[in-house]
């Protein structure tokens, strides 16, 4: 009797969801019947006659992109109608997690892919921020609250940051994000490789960049990022000039892998060849194009966006992420290094950059500012897992910092990781082949951490962030800087849009109202943000909560160069 009416149980249930079923079709043929109206009335509308050429390719372009957008949504329509059947199907071999496992045949719970809604995955992220603004803005107050009062806030927030990162681990989406990180990386990096082998050089058009740009590593490093931007946005092979490369007289080819396979001569000095072009330092630029850091590609953007807080800098990664490609010899030697470090999960990378750097660009901040918040990422961890060891990476230009942190920071369940030939190397022989093994070494190692602390104002701080992007599935929380917000040198501004209005509290303070975008100077991580509202033009401070980063989507490059058989989705 218990069997039929599980049996009835099960049947009714199955034509419940294929009611829903129906009924979502219908209404996702009626949409279509209505996209297909729109579609001839307007995504294929003509331009008239008296408009320019420039104006056709810009109109057309844009009714191209408004109907991938149309077609995209048209894909998460049939995503949640497969979802819908793939629970039916489920509910009748009586399965209970319907949609987070499966048993496999050997019996061993295997998981289901799901694609996260898109407001679930905002609204986390921004959950997630907004607690750490709690926790800056409480930090700020500290000597104004009783110690004991603070120390139970504190443990609050604590508590709460551990539910977000449980939430996310449990809620069933991440094999989606791992997988669909792993396939837009795969679709970027097979772009990159397409465009930097032709299959004529002769006939490519190419882009010029000299290598030697008068700064240090991370600065060259970022020169040739926007470089590669630059050639992937036009549709060039870039072509790297490295002759008298002073970290390595032997050049480019001896440490790191070519950035082409097939095409190193520009060809510049034959006439018949002469659509190349030279890529200038992008200090000399007086309008930049809008296809630079920050701003993302429009063809990825809906995907990306999905499983990334902060695409842009995902974006960046992957071309940080081509060139910084080793030869076998020095690969092994990192890898040695990490060895010989006795490197494990969890650990926190922080990166203190002193020397000419404090001289010049950015204030001194003691190795305890920095302690501080890897003490914070531990606490919040051990309320997620428990007991754990503290391994603490550190990187520096200063052989001071380490010996001070191994001094001052080895306690018991405490790991002080680093080396101090390393720094003494950074420090004395910075431009020369030890040097840049030594900077490798640390960037590398700081890739791997599974949270870093260091100052944004720092190339070498923000090319280990751009790497750790390119490593995991939206590690865009992994940081703490000390000073700057992440930006790319030379590129477009960081814009934030005003998400809850704001009326000033005091001559200080600027007004925002809702979707006012914000030209941002730099985040105080204390609460509060200064920047200027670009509807008003007035420069002030503002809550940094009531804000959010403006994902600017560019459509380039405007010739997809890249279609063939081997491009997916």
């Amino acid at each position: 009797m218990k069997l039929k009416f599980r049996n009835i149980f099960t049947i009714a249930v199955v034509l419940f969801c294929i009611i829903i079923v129906f009924i979502v079709l219908s209404k996702s043929a009626k949409s279509s019947q209505r996209n297909s109206f729109e579609l001839s009335e307007s995504d294929f509308s003509v331009v008239s006659d008296e408009a320019s050429e420039s104006y056709k390719q810009t109109h057309l372009f844009q009714r191209v992109e408004s109907l991938i957008q149309k077609l995209e949504a048209l894909e998460d329509n049939n995503y949640r109608i497969r979802s819908i059947l793939r629970r039916v199907n489920l509910v009748t071999k009586n399965v209970n997690q319907l949609n987070l496992e499966k048993e496999s045949s050997e019996g061993v719970p295997e998981l289901v892919e799901v694609r996260p809604p898109i407001p679930y995955e905002e609204t986390r992220r921004i959950l997630e921020i907004h607690l750490k603004e709690i926790w800056y803005t409480l930090r700020s107050l500290e000597d104004h609250i009783p110690a004991q009062n603070f120390t139970q806030l504190q443990d609050i927030y604590r508590v709460l940051r551990s539910h977000v990162i449980n939430l996310r681990a449990n809620d069933g989406y991440e094999l989606f994000r791992q997988k669909e990180t792993t396939e837009l990386a795969n679709l970027v990096q097979g772009r990159i490789k397409l465009l930097q082998n032709p299959v004529n050089c002769d006939t490519a058009r190419k882009a010029v960049c000299k290598l030697n740009k008068p700064c240090g590593f991370g600065c060259q490093i970022h020169h040739v990022g926007y470089c590669l931007i630059h050639a992937y946005a036009t549709g060039r092979t870039l072509i790297l000039e490295t002759e008298f490369w002073k970290y390595d007289s032997a050049g480019w080819n001896h440490v790191f892998l070519p950035v082409s396979d097939t095409c190193t001569d520009s060809g510049k000095n034959q006439p018949q060849h002469a659509d190349v072009i030279e890529i200038p330092y992008v200090d000399s630029i007086t309008t930049l194009p809008n296809h630079l850091p920050v701003s993302i590609p429009a063809d990825i953007c809906r995907r990306l966006e999905r499983v990334h807080g902060e695409p842009h800098i995902w974006w960046v990664g992957q071309f940080i992420r081509y060139l910084l490609r080793l030869q076998p010899s020095f690969q092994n030697e990192i890898k040695e290094y990490v060895e010989k470090l006795r490197f494990q999960s969890p650990t926190v990378g922080i990166h203190v950059r002193r020397t000419d750097k404090i001289t010049y660009e950015a204030s001194f901040h003691s190795l305890e500012e920095y302690m501080v918040h890897a003490r914070e990422y531990f606490d919040i961890q051990e309320k997620v897992r428990g007991q754990i060891i503290r391994n603490v990476f550190i990187a520096s230009d200063d052989p001071a910092v380490i010996s001070e942190a191994k001094t001052n920071y080895s306690k018991p369940g405490w790991r002080i990781l680093g080396s101090m030939e390393v720094a003494r190397t950074a420090k004395s022989e910075r431009y020369g082949l030890s040097g840049l093994i030594g900077v490798l070494k640390d960037v590398f190692v700081l890739a791997e951490c599974d949270f870093l602390i260091c100052t944004f104002s720092s190339q070498i701080c923000r090319l280990a962030y751009e790497l750790v992007q390119a490593k995991h599935a939206d590690a865009s929380g992994r940081f703490v800087s000390l000073d700057s917000i992440y930006y790319y040198g030379g590129g477009n501004s960081v814009i934030e849009v005003a998400v809850i209005a704001h009326t000033p509290r005091d001559p200080q303070e600027i007004e925002l109202r809702l979707m006012d975008n914000i030209h941002v100077d730099g985040n105080h991580w204390n609460g509060m943000s200064k920047g200027m509202n670009l509807r008003t033009y007035k420069r002030g401070f503002y809550p940094s909560y009531k804000t959010r980063n403006l994902v600017q989507r560019v459509a380039f490059p405007k010739a997809k160069w890249w279609l063939g058989p081997s491009e997916t989705k």
